[in-house]
């Protein structure tokens, strides 16, 4: 057949396929007819008080956090995994879906969009995020469960009768699960993640210190000095604030070990998490667990050692998935693919 007389070759030319990763952190879009994530940006967006506006989203916004003038504040709509402003998570959202539609450059149709939502997420949140991507023009909106398509995203063979864990640690919660046969066998959730570890920096400062850094100051000492388990060097950087006392400008030089002793209640609380899921799966899937291991995924994942302490804890094997950041959008990506079984495993209100 003449290729341009394909349904799919029609399809892909008017349509754009989206898979939305909408993080308490970070939003990431892929576009199936491109094939590639074309939107991995901070889950922020600034607006003008006055006009109500978008001034900026995305790492344009993230840049003003702090430092936005008089009429202009930033807002982060999601908080646990879960849209919490919809004003703002609208116009964010409707803002990245326009930037991914015209970097496809095309004439577009259709919007068809699936995105992936915490386990936790109640009805009034789905709901909501459906509205958002009803408002930005979608045609189709399927949502996903977000620790399913993680572990597809990481590829992990959820559709076997084998079990399967998934531990995916992103900004806002952690999700675990232990899947078989295209659905899950034991699912749970805790609001303690990236955001968490990023407080408790800011906690043990102020604590310590007595400076008050900011939430992006946080989030650096995280990336550079967080870890779970010690290592063979330290690791040192300085950091900059504001005294509590004085209110003056201050630098300090912290430390790995510092850092590791303020993450240890939020990952103590994640040690917690998959402890208690070994003691409530199944025996027969336990068994499975043995030789399968325990999946990481998210950003939170990317602590230092991390893998490495809950290999000592739990005695089994445990892998990061190739990119933790991606593996959500990338399984969600792959729903759209395969769209039977997208409708098969979709979540309903």
């Amino acid at each position: 057949m003449v290729p341009w007389l394909k349904t799919d070759f029609w399809s892909n030319w008017i349509s754009t396929d989206l898979a939305i990763d909408l993080g308490t952190s970070s939003t990431l879009i892929h576009v199936k007819q491109l094939d590639k994530v074309v939107i991995f940006e901070p889950s922020i967006v600034a607006i003008n008080i006055t006009t109500n506006q978008v001034e900026a989203v995305g790492a344009d916004a993230k840049e003003l956090m702090g430092r936005t003038p008089q009429g202009v504040k930033t807002v982060r709509p999601m908080r646990d995994g879960m849209i919490f402003e919809v004003d703002a998570a609208e116009k964010m959202l409707e803002a990245f879906i326009r930037k991914s539609k015209s970097i496809q450059s095309r004439f577009h149709l259709t919007t068809r969009i699936c995105v992936s939502v915490p386990p936790r997420a109640h009805q009034v949140s789905r709901r909501a995020v459906r509205a958002c991507c009803y408002d930005a023009k979608a045609n189709e909106v399927f949502l996903a469960d977000q620790t399913m398509v993680a572990a597809i995203g990481a590829g992990l063979a959820i559709g076997e009768k084998r079990g399967c864990m998934i531990v995916d640690i992103g900004g806002g919660t952690t999700d675990i699960a232990v899947m078989s046969y295209h659905g899950k066998v034991y699912s749970e959730s805790i609001v303690i993640a990236g955001d968490e570890m990023d407080e408790a920096i800011v906690k043990y400062i102020k604590d310590k210190y007595n400076m008050v850094i900011s939430e992006i100051g946080a989030e650096e000492v995280k990336m550079k000095l967080g870890s779970a388990y010690p290592s063979s060097q330290t690791k040192t950087m300085e950091i900059s604030g504001r005294d509590m006392f004085e209110g003056l400008p201050k630098t300090l030089i912290l430390n790995d070990a510092e850092i590791r002793e303020a993450l240890g209640p939020p990952i103590n609380a994640i040690l917690d998490l998959i402890r208690k899921a070994l003691a409530e799966t199944p025996p027969q899937l336990s068994a499975d667990l043995i030789t399968r291991g325990i999946c990481l995924s998210g950003g939170g994942s990317l602590i230092m050692g991390l893998d490495e302490r809950i290999r000592k804890e739990t005695h089994l094997p445990v892998f990061r998935a190739e990119n933790p950041r991606f593996s959500v959008v990338t399984g969600t990506a792959q729903l759209l693919k395969d769209i039977p079984l997208l409708r098969r495993i979709q979540i309903l209100d």
